[in-house]
């Protein structure tokens, strides 16, 4: 990213809090706080009916029933909904959420956790089955992430969390309590990119830690130069993504990871969504940038088991490359009236069947299995990507794999979020991005079933012209998306969001 380009995201950046200052301001005049409500509740009509399918079908249980339901009534309920909403992951309709989904492994999944449904890892002594699964699905993690190839000097550990959101929170926390403790720091910031995870103004959020944001290159990537100058005294990590969740791409890991090395501060490697593409990517021949332990300076990585290492929701992994990083994440207290009470992650007690189904899959999937997923899915995507980028009124963003990003070609002639919502009519549930205004899909196992590209690229082709030919209508996530993209009062977006986490949990 060039002078010119900095300076219009700074002034961008400055634009966007005067007007949000202004517009927190302007909601306390009552008729402008009107008229901003009646604007929000013709919003809100269509993503509350979106929100709630099931409103008029099902009895609402605003309390308990006074006698219980039988369980026969209750299943069939579940089973109901559950059937009605598997088709569209099934049949490989959806982005990334669903990444393995054949049966027979979902039973074997489900059996696994059923063994194991009533334990618990926070009480080690009862069940300590669950404790070995949790440490050898680290070691496994480890050894596919570079362990053996980190150098004498390191002794690469983890710990397992509930998802990739928790692995980067206990990171951030601990290398923030890892400057606290060695260096006094109490202004502690991390660099990143925009592109970077939102779990990371999460930590920034919850933890105190100033969290500067970088603008990425033309090519999406990291800015190597740009991080360097917001690296101070202060800074406790930096963050690099193999790859990034908005289009795919690779940080240049390396040299991230040099500037932390040559400071003696941390480098986060967010491998969330690629911890269990890369690794075989690369043993497939692919050209993949390093990422991993094997790179000088990398000191922890976040790579989810229940993304493309099959398990069930929610698992992830946290590898850290030494012990005396890790023993920054451990909770302990010790003159409680409760006992002796320690912790390694942020939850108490947890459910250990998932572990042990975790556990299972990787060992019931072994490094062949990885490898023939691996190459089934880069294929498809493969696929997808020429497809999409032979379509004259679309472009494809940055140089992805697996995860690819599109928008439009001129966006002043086609609104690529009418395109994915005339998409949604079609079944398909792809992720809306912006800055740029764009749509993505995440290629899964789903995606690799006979005849799902060319309908996913017939159908693209037949939104683009349905959008092309029919004027902007009300409905949809286009509205919403369009505002995010273009008010500068960002309040205005957050009201939305908190007025739809509101209308999720209304009976």
């Amino acid at each position: 990213m060039d002078l010119k380009d900095r300076a219009k995201q700074q002034l961008r950046d400055a634009s966007e809090s005067v007007a949000s200052v202004l517009f927190e301001q302007a909601k306390k005049l009552p008729f402008v706080k009107d008229r901003i409500a009646a604007e929000y509740d013709k919003m809100m009509a269509e993503l509350r009916r979106a929100a709630k399918p099931y409103a008029d079908e099902y009895p609402r249980c605003e309390s308990l029933p006074e006698q219980g339901r039988s369980r026969e009534q209750v299943l069939a309920q579940m089973q109901a909904m559950s059937d009605r909403e598997a088709s569209r992951w099934q049949e490989g309709f959806v982005s990334g959420a669903v990444y393995h989904g054949d049966p027979e492994h979902r039973r074997f999944l489900e059996q696994a956790y059923a063994i194991h449904s009533q334990t618990n890892p926070l009480h080690s002594d009862l069940w300590p089955s669950v404790t070995k699964y949790e440490a050898e699905i680290v070691a496994m993690t480890a050894d596919m992430l570079g362990a053996k190839q980190a150098g004498p000097t390191a002794e690469v550990c983890g710990t397992v969390s509930s998802g990739g959101t928790e692995s980067i929170l206990m990171a951030m926390k601990t290398y923030r309590d890892r400057a606290r403790a060695e260096q006094g720091n109490d202004k502690p910031n991390i660099v990143a990119a925009t592109s970077a995870h939102a779990a990371f103004d999460k930590a920034s959020q919850y933890f105190g830690i100033e969290l500067r944001k970088i603008p990425v290159g033309d090519d999406f990537r990291a800015d190597v130069k740009a991080m360097k100058k917001a690296v101070d005294r202060h800074t406790i990590c930096l963050v690099g993504s193999a790859p990034c969740f908005p289009h795919g791409v690779i940080d240049p890991i390396p040299e991230l990871a040099a500037i932390a090395f040559a400071r003696n501060i941390g480098f986060h490697t967010d491998a969330c969504l690629g911890g269990f593409v890369l690794p075989w990517a690369r043993e497939l021949g692919f050209p993949i940038t390093e990422f991993d332990f094997r790179v000088e300076g990398v000191t922890s990585i976040s790579a989810d088991t229940h993304k493309y290492g099959y398990a069930a929701k929610g698992t992830s992994v946290l590898l850290y490359r030494d012990k005396a990083l890790r023993k920054h994440q451990w909770f302990t207290l010790t003159n409680w009236p409760g006992g002796i009470y320690f912790s390694p992650t942020f939850a108490g007690s947890r459910a250990g069947g998932i572990s042990a189904a975790c556990w299972a899959a990787m060992q019931a999937i072994g490094r062949q299995g990885y490898l023939d997923a691996t190459e089934a899915i880069l294929q498809t995507a493969k696929q997808l990507r020429e497809g999409i980028a032979a379509m004259p009124d679309l472009q494809v963003l940055g140089d992805p794999l697996w995860v690819i990003s599109f928008a439009a070609a001129d966006p002043k002639s086609l609104d690529v979020y009418r395109v994915g919502d005339a998409m949604t009519k079609r079944r398909w549930n792809l992720n809306g991005l912006h800055r740029p205004s764009c749509v993505h899909i995440a290629v899964t196992l789903r995606h690799t079933q006979a005849g799902v590209v060319e309908r996913f690229l017939e159908d693209l082709r037949a939104s683009i012209e349905e959008v092309k030919r029919t004027p902007a209508g009300s409905g949809g996530m286009a509205p919403v998306y369009g505002i995010a993209a273009t008010l500068p009062a960002r309040g205005a977006v957050s009201d939305i969001l908190g007025m739809y986490m509101d209308a999720l949990y209304e009976v």
